[in-house]
């Protein structure tokens, strides 16, 4: 009888023992979970953040862009002769660089600094020619599209072609420009954005 007691009485001391460790086991393992919850969540305030912080920096980016455009649409209808020389007062320049990036300082030089709810912003605009001179002078290269009339619904002659990608062109063309701004942001992140424009010799 006493053997059957003093084992009873051993296997409850040994059941005793275990639960311990698989309790220790269990918050180990509830205290990693509830710091990786900590920290996913921290994840996704700070991308939510940064993704805000983004939109509003492309935002304000976009105003230099359409501050560049304006100048240009205006002066293309008023006095397109201006656009055949630099005018750094309106962030203009009349050529482009082949090779230059918006990295380079080159790029920005004769560019414009405005103010847009209290973010400096900085615009350049290039036409994208080789020199400062007229889009159609001899030592002159300017990138140039020119429309199709067949494709814009005008009547065709007697004996040319219906094909919409006939070579049959307007003669004036359309020369590109570049209008390029970018921003500083507080945190350290830049933000650059281009607009090409066509605007018709």
């Amino acid at each position: 009888m006493n053997r059957v007691l003093n084992r009873s009485t051993t296997a409850r001391r040994a059941q005793r023992g275990i639960a311990l460790p698989v309790v220790l086991i269990i918050l180990l393992v509830m205290l990693v979970s509830s710091i990786y919850l900590l920290k996913s969540s921290n994840s996704t305030t700070l991308t939510a953040a940064n993704l805000a912080y983004d939109s509003a920096q492309g935002r304000a980016v976009d105003a230099g862009l359409h501050q560049g455009f304006q100048w240009l649409s205006d002066t293309a209808k008023s006095n397109r002769a201006l656009l055949n020389s630099d005018s750094s007062a309106n962030g203009y320049v009349s050529f482009l660089i082949a090779g230059q990036s918006t990295r380079s300082d080159a790029f920005w030089e004769g560019g414009r600094v405005v103010t847009v709810n209290n973010q400096r912003i900085e615009y350049v605009i290039h036409r994208m020619c080789s020199r400062n001179l007229p889009y159609d002078h001899k030592d002159n290269a300017c990138v140039q599209t020119s429309d199709n009339p067949s494709a814009m619904g005008s009547s065709v002659k007697a004996g040319e072609s219906l094909a919409m990608d006939a070579p049959r062109f307007a003669a004036i063309p359309k020369v590109h420009y570049v209008v390029t701004a970018r921003v500083a942001g507080a945190r350290g992140g830049n933000v650059v954005n281009q607009l090409v424009v066509q605007i018709g010799a």
